[in-house]
């Protein structure tokens, strides 16, 4: 981590002041515990969500931020002070080579748009007692959505979902089958185990043609889910994560940066991943925080349906970025849990009223929550989530069909246009 990031973590002057404002609704969370991140990226308190970087990476490196003796000045550009669009979005990148060898700046803290969590922050959490749900709230878990069976038959045209626990889809798309973020452990460093089982045993996959990652946290990149794959097994990844991924034998890896995009040879045709912002941040170990990106993943089908992949975000302006540069996002998966605290939570996730806000934003047709129902990561309780997320889409008056809250180990597939 930089100089200067160092001293944003020693010296925060307070736990609230230079947090970004809140927005309506709020909107944060945590994925790996709330305190665990800053003691060794066990899991990523309440990091900072990102936004418009203020130096994006060029060749000579990121453009630097101005800096204070407390760190770095960061921009807030959140749901309150959005970055104003364009009349017409920006044509799509072309594709880029697979596999292709980068060169990254040393680290992505110009992406950054809320401070990392310092030690008063921490010491709070710690007081309030708001690492874990209520212990009267836990007999919820036996309500938990559990309803596994078997995938869809998919060929070249369908586009199908099943969802295994956590941001881990199975995706079949243009007769690929592509996992999200997969994590089949049951323990992951920093965490409670979890606590509904994984939707789809490992055996009863297809074949696995692709994996995408949206950042490096422990609950999103699960070393021991991936040694299971060959290693020949297609990797997308953030910038920046690419040495990770061959220091552990894979072949074929490729990392990107915001808005760009490779295709896959599939039967029905290409199928493009384009990588998108989110708000968020990273972090793995004491000495790596902010090293890689994070982001979201855009799908597009050969026919041209598109699926959202959010990763781990807060809310704020990209989420209208994306849907202007991507319109007709037919479905949008989004993270609706461990969002309590807000006063430390709200930069880096959605809570349920923000992600229904978020798929508004993004002009998707349809919204499947996703990042509830298998960790424990912070203090709301278990099934809150989803009364809140059914409760917000029902506000809105879209059709209730459109709102796929499924149950772990449960599949949909999307129409045909």
């Amino acid at each position: 981590m930089t100089e200067q990031t160092e001293r944003s973590l020693a010296e925060q002057p307070s736990d609230t002041e230079r947090l970004p404002p809140a927005a309506p609704g709020d909107g944060g969370g945590t994925g790996g515990g709330a305190a665990g991140g800053a003691a060794g990226g066990a899991g990523h308190p309440a990091g900072p969500a990102t936004g418009q970087a203020t130096g994006q990476a060029t060749a000579e490196g990121p453009v630097p931020l101005p800096a204070t003796a407390d760190g770095p000045v960061l921009p807030h550009a959140t749901a309150d002070a959005p970055v104003l669009p364009h009349a017409t979005p920006p044509p799509l990148a072309p594709p880029r080579p697979l596999g292709e060898p980068r060169t990254w700046p040393r680290d992505f803290t110009d992406r950054l748009t809320a401070p990392l969590p310092g030690v008063r922050a921490l010491a709070r959490i710690a007081r309030e007692g708001k690492l874990r749900p209520p212990p009267e709230t836990l007999p919820e878990i036996q309500q938990l959505p559990f309803a596994p069976g078997p995938m869809p038959a998919a060929g070249p045209t369908t586009l199908a979902l099943t969802w295994a626990g956590h941001a881990s889809w199975i995706i079949r798309v243009g007769g690929l089958t592509v996992l999200t973020d997969p994590v089949w452990s049951r323990k992951i460093l920093g965490t409670p185990a979890r606590v509904t089982p994984v939707g789809v045993r490992w055996e009863d996959l297809p074949p696995v043609d692709a994996v995408v990652i949206s950042h490096n946290h422990y609950d999103h990149l699960d070393a021991p889910t991936l040694k299971r794959l060959p290693r020949h097994t297609p990797l997308l990844l953030p910038a920046g994560l690419a040495p990770w991924a061959r220091r552990r034998g894979f072949t074929q890896v490729t990392d990107l940066d915001w808005w760009e995009a490779v295709e896959l040879p599939a039967p029905g045709g290409p199928v493009r991943f384009d990588f998108v912002p989110a708000h968020h941040w990273s972090k793995r170990t004491l000495t790596d925080t902010c090293r890689s990106l994070w982001g979201g993943w855009l799908l597009t089908a050969p026919d041209g349906r598109r699926i959202h992949f959010a990763g781990d975000t807060g809310y704020g302006h990209w989420f209208e970025e994306i849907g202007r540069r991507y319109p007709g996002i037919d479905l949008a998966l989004l993270p609706i849990g461990a969002y309590d605290p807000r006063w430390m939570l709200r930069p880096v996730h959605t809570d349920p009223e923000e992600a229904v806000r978020s798929c508004q934003d993004l002009g998707a047709r349809a919204l499947a929550p996703m990042h509830w129902s298998t960790f424990l990561l912070s203090g709301e309780p278990p099934l809150e989530p989803l009364h809140r997320v059914r409760a917000a889409w029902a506000a809105t008056g879209r059709p209730r069909e459109d709102l796929w809250d499924l149950p772990v180990g449960a599949s949909r597939v999307l129409a045909e246009r």
